[in-house]
């Protein structure tokens, strides 16, 4: 089993950048798929990003592609989101997600097993 606890949000103005992290426990972290989601008010929890188990496979959803970067650090049982050139529209609570990785590519949130709290990202326009 893991728990995820997620960190790193807040308030930002529109073009800044955050990074969110995600503390993973147990000690099988270095083989569970990670993914970030996110809620916007009034609508349905999406996808943003997802890295396979060694972190050398990342796949994006179109909306942050080129501006969010997943990646990991597997000695140290964290998740990352580096989120740049942030826009009104990314204003959402993001949470990471975990499942064994299989070598798919999952994008849908019933395929993850694990889930943090979810951390408040807001950006001002």
């Amino acid at each position: 089993q893991v728990q995820l606890v997620e960190s790193g949000g807040g308030l930002v103005q529109t073009g800044g950048s955050l990074r969110l992290s995600c503390a993973a426990s147990g000690r099988t972290f270095s083989s569970y798929r990670m993914g970030w989601f996110r809620r916007a008010p009034g609508e349905e929890r999406e996808f943003v990003a997802t890295i396979s188990s060694s972190g050398g496979s990342t796949y994006y959803a179109n909306s942050v592609k080129g501006r969010f970067t997943i990646s990991r650090d597997n000695a140290k049982n964290t998740l990352f989101l580096q989120m740049n050139s942030l826009k009104p529209g990314d204003t959402a609570v993001y949470f990471c997600a975990a499942r064994p990785d299989s070598g798919t590519i999952y994008t849908t949130q019933r395929a993850y097993n694990y889930w943090g709290q979810g951390t408040q990202v807001t950006v001002s326009s």
